[in-house]
């Protein structure tokens, strides 16, 4: 068999470790892939105290309970035996048999027992909480083994808010902090890429935007446990902000086009001040093409006789106004509106009129209310 590198680092933040050799291909998961056997008493006791916390979680008699990666399904079976009222699905791909799927009565007889459901896939959270919309979601000795953890606890937390179905999710990883303090290395094998510590597991949680409601141990410090609240009123809003900023902007790219359009079809010469990174961007995402607007201007000595990335326009020295005043300025970058003004005004450099971007549309820097006008006036 292939032995396959193993370069272990840390993140000097919360503590995690991962193995940035790793790749997800090597691993054969496809045949048997389940080899942990442990049938002691002292893991027996771990398994009632995870059921208990999942039970803590509601008070239904007849949750609905979905685990991710449940492998043959002890876990789920042993639940349904408590519960025999609830609806309990797995998914793991190499689940021992596929009884699962949309439409697919409970009550499948198969490893898991009468009452569980098998699907041989992957969870996909925006298409399988809209689905099921699950009580629990239990995840148990699977995020070690992917490349990114974190992406499936944001996406499940997304997902809840979305479909408008808060939920709990608990989640088991191996916790390796007492490696750091005994010196042992086996616990670094390939199978696991990420590895993680106590300050590492509770970060994850709290980076994925749930409300972590616990965080313990158990099997003697082995394993780190938490729950976490899904689907919260904080996410919904940052989705809806999100929403009608997306909105938002696609008003506002066509609201600043016909305005550049009106200002072209004027004859009206235009000079776009600023050329690289925010100016660029402006530029792009209104249409400020080079034909039309061939005229942009830098305070800085170093872009002159570059180019506007995507665009193409010819960067020139701001003082080519001087010499070829323009009709109108567009100052592309807000954050330096009024360090551009005064720059304007101390090169004496004439125009008709000076225009930002404000509120969805180009406005007046001198005559419209926006944020970004001199202290003085604003004062004043």
């Amino acid at each position: 068999m292939k032995r396959l590198p193993h370069t272990f680092v840390r993140c000097g933040g919360c503590g995690h470790v991962y193995n940035t050799a790793f790749d997800y291909a090597e691993i054969p998961y496809g045949d048997h892939p389940n080899r942990m056997f442990n049938r002691g008493p002292i893991w027996s006791a771990h398994l009632d105290r995870v059921r208990e916390i999942i039970w803590s979680q509601t008070t239904r008699e007849d949750p609905v309970v979905v685990e991710i990666g449940c492998g043959a399904g002890e876990l789920l079976g042993a639940l349904h035996q408590e519960r025999p009222r609830g609806t309990y699905v797995g998914f793991d791909p190499h689940a021992p048999v596929n009884t699962g799927g949309p439409g697919d009565s409970n009550g499948t007889n198969n490893e898991g027992g009468p009452g569980v459901t098998f699907r041989r896939e992957f969870f996909e959270p925006e298409q399988h909480i809209a689905e099921l919309r699950p009580d629990i979601i239990v995840a148990r000795h699977v995020l070690e083994h992917i490349l990114d953890p974190l992406s499936l606890v944001q996406a499940t937390h997304v997902a809840a808010a979305v479909e408008g179905s808060p939920c709990r999710l608990f989640v088991e990883v191996p916790c390796i902090d007492r490696c750091f303090d005994t010196g042992r290395t086996a616990d670094f094998f390939y199978e696991h890429y990420s590895h993680f510590t106590t300050s590492s597991f509770t970060a994850m949680l709290h980076h994925g935007g749930s409300d972590v409601e616990s965080i313990e141990h158990g099997y003697g410090d082995e394993v780190v446990m938490g729950v976490c609240s899904l689907g919260s009123q904080s996410v919904h809003r940052r989705l809806q902000e999100t929403e009608r900023f997306h909105e938002r902007s696609a008003k506002t790219r066509r609201t600043v086009r016909r305005q550049l359009d009106r200002l072209y079809d004027r004859g009206l010469r235009v000079a776009l001040w600023g050329g690289t990174g925010k100016a660029a961007m402006f530029m792009n995402t209104f249409g400020a093409d080079a034909n039309r607007f061939p005229c942009v201007v830098d305070s800085d000595p170093d872009k002159v006789g570059t180019f506007v990335p995507g665009t193409g326009q010819e960067i020139r020295f701001r003082d080519e106004l001087r010499a070829r005043p323009a009709d109108v300025i567009i100052i592309t970058t807000q954050w330096r509106a009024r360090e551009i003004v005064a720059e304007i005004e101390r090169c004496e450099i004439s125009c008709g009129s000076i225009l930002v971007e404000h509120d969805g549309r180009l406005v007046d820097y001198h005559r419209d209310a926006h944020p970004y006008a001199r202290r003085a006036k604003a004062a004043a």
